[in-house]
């Protein structure tokens, strides 16, 4: 069984309680990949979730430790927490540019997938900063230079360009609404493939692209995996395991 790692979509939240006179904080953990989880239980391929605070110290540092994946995907995790390794940040040691390690490792033939989120792409007030990175190179869109959310409280439902393509074999037809993206620049490049965008409304900005990089596959699906870009209705849609398994399948190369 081929295995990926999900690296990202966890946070932690603190809060301060105001009760009168008196107050007192909590910090409280978060998880968003749990409904994609779920769906990759019974699949083919075998998903480890690496949370955000923990790739900071864990994610590998050699092309040997990467190579164990087939599949790597980055979901609301900015290029700082691969950049600054805990050796770096704190004792200021010399370390492995895992940015540029995960350009290489897809370039020799490994599947990179980045999944939108508020610290994906460019993300919110630019602070992901894929921009300009060796990642960047890889995917097959450009990130913008600042702020790249959309939002799009309305909601709108996905177009498909096409139809054709593996990661779209077996969706259903009735795909349901989105409330947000990560605004992206298509690649002009022949291996580029745009397979879903926006509505003209949105400037059919790209939602769902692949490409290659060397000898491996990469995907950029710009809107999320969770709430709050995916509704309740698109995480309960017929399609959704489909859709983010077959994302998979196409960039570990198995269709």
């Amino acid at each position: 069984m081929k295995k990926v790692l999900l690296v990202g979509e966890s946070w932690v939240s603190s809060s301060t309680h105001y009760k009168g006179f008196d107050q007192f904080g909590s910090v409280t953990f978060h998880t968003g990949n749990k409904r994609f989880m779920d769906g990759m239980k019974n699949g083919d391929y075998h998903v480890t979730h690496m949370p955000a605070h923990e790739a900071a110290a864990d994610f590998p540092t050699t092309l040997e430790d990467l190579a164990q994946y087939d599949v790597i995907m980055l979901s609301d995790i900015g290029a700082n927490t691969l950049l600054l390794h805990p050796d770096v940040w704190l004792r200021g040691e010399r370390v492995a540019n895992r940015v540029n390690l995960l350009a290489d490792w897809t370039r020799q033939g490994g599947g990179l997938i980045m999944i939108g989120g508020y610290f994906s792409f460019q993300g919110i007030d630019g602070k992901a900063r894929w921009h300009n990175t060796a990642v960047e190179t890889a995917l097959p869109v450009t990130c913008l230079t600042s702020d790249d959310r959309m939002e799009i409280p309305e909601g709108c439902t996905p177009v498909i360009n096409a139809a054709d393509h593996p990661i779209l074999s077996g969706i259903p037809a009735d795909w349901p609404y989105l409330l947000g993206v990560n605004e992206v620049v298509l690649k002009d490049a022949p291996d580029v493939d745009l397979v879903l965008s926006l509505p003209k409304m949105q400037r059919s900005l790209p939602l769902l692209a692949t490409g290659t990089h060397g000898k491996g596959r990469t995907v950029a699906w710009t809107s999320d995996m969770s709430e709050h870009w995916l509704p309740p209705a698109f995480l309960a849609w017929d399609g959704y395991d489909k859709l983010f398994s077959n994302m998979i399948a196409w960039a570990a190369g198995d269709i």
